[in-house]
């Protein structure tokens, strides 16, 4: 019989991909046979700070899953700088216009730490969707719930916002 690891060995020990897609919160609870068709296109990246992710109107062929640092969500200004619109983090998902038409980037996103994703192919995840309609249903009603996450919060932001602004008038009134 070979000799156990040690506890370092187990806690630094690298995951398998397969268990990193498992353990994040966009996936969890996910059938494992979904999880090994997620892993065939799926790979570790890591991102510097200030590095962008990505940029507004550049293909979006990928998406992400964070699992360590934070991202900034932005909107570049003619002029001035970004409009941070919203920072992800560990556990979050970012990126979801690998799903519609024309997979453009509406934002950009930059690494606001350095930040440690699973990258997913979003040509390679449409194409097993497609043929695996039971897979596509399940990943677009979990990035589905992400999404309306996100709208709500922008909804907030901009109620904010308004407001500040109303309350503003008012007083010069």
């Amino acid at each position: 019989m070979g000799a156990q690891p040690s506890t370092l060995e187990r806690v630094w020990a690298p995951q398998t991909i397969e268990r990193v897609l498992a353990d994040h919160p966009l996936l969890k609870g996910c059938e494992p046979r979904y999880i090994q068709l997620l892993a065939g296109c799926a790979r570790r990246v890591e991102f510097n700070t200030d590095e962008f992710i990505f940029r507004q109107g550049e293909e979006a062929d990928q998406f992400y899953l964070i699992r360590r640092g934070r991202v900034a969500l932005e909107i570049p200004t003619p002029g001035g700088g970004p409009i941070i619109l919203q920072t992800a983090g560990k556990g979050d998902f970012l990126g979801w216009s690998w799903m519609i038409t024309p997979y453009r980037w509406h934002f950009d996103a930059r690494a606001v730490e350095v930040t440690r994703t699973v990258a997913l192919s979003g040509k390679g995840l449409r194409e097993k969707c497609e043929a695996d309609h039971h897979l596509g249903y399940e990943v677009i009603r979990r990035v589905a719930s992400i999404m309306d996450q996100r709208l709500q919060a922008t909804r907030l932001q901009l109620l904010d916002i308004y407001g500040i602004c109303s309350n503003s008038r008012q007083r010069r009134r």
